[in-house]
């Protein structure tokens, strides 16, 4: 991802990623002024961050209401989640055809520095960026439109039900191996069964959150 450059940009990605993480609570109303103090710049940074993040579906606007975190609810991790798995179905079908052979010898490797955490039954849980398993198959589909529709669209989203409501035993076990039947289906060039599994592999994290919702 692209590094902080200006104010505004920091500003935004601070402000995301606290929410993101839930350190503002999904549903809560933003500030203007109660934001502009917090990071110490004016207003109108905070509002073209608040527009930003608007496009990036973790922050809605109501009419008399203004600015609110977008709320985590059960539809709402159904829809978003419908249009993930089609979506990352795709870049895993294309991410078989388009990855190089370093490409995947990397995400093999990233896989393979994952099995220790889940040996020691940790959370299996990966920061968002370089590291992200997903992010790296994303980005192997070679599409820039798909990439943009996913990165610049719902990639915050999703990124917020996974941080926040997140996996525990025996999901993480299982999503582990699931990765590594994913990873093997690039392997092999195999891109129908690349994407199926991928879908698959979706469709079960949704219905592992939707558990924390209910």
């Amino acid at each position: 991802m692209s590094q902080p450059i200006t104010a505004a940009d920091k500003t935004f990605i601070a402000l995301r990623d606290d929410i993101v993480e839930g350190r503002i609570e999904a549903g809560s109303k933003l500030s203007e002024t109660e934001l502009s103090t917090k990071f110490a710049v004016s207003r109108a940074v905070i509002r073209e961050a608040i527009n930003r993040l608007e496009s990036c579906h973790i922050v809605e606007r109501k009419a008399n209401v203004g600015a609110r975190v977008v709320a985590l609810s059960p539809q709402g991790l159904i829809e978003l989640y419908q249009v993930r798995e089609s979506l990352e179905g795709m870049a895993a079908r294309l991410a078989a055809t388009n990855m190089t052979d370093e490409e995947i010898a990397d995400l093999s490797a990233l896989l393979q520095s994952h099995f220790d955490e889940v040996k020691g039954g940790e959370s299996y849980y990966q920061e968002a960026g370089d590291v992200d398993f997903h992010y790296r198959i994303i980005l192997g589909s070679k599409n820039k439109h798909l990439i943009s529709m996913l990165f610049d669209g719902i990639y915050h989203l999703v990124r917020m039900y996974r941080v926040q409501l997140g996996m525990a035993e025996p999901r993480v076990t299982t999503a582990y191996d699931e990765h590594k039947h994913i990873v093997q289906a690039i392997l092999n060039r195999d891109a129908e069964l690349a994407e199926m599994l991928m879908r698959r592999h979706i469709l079960y994290s949704k219905n592992s959150i939707e558990h924390k919702l209910l």
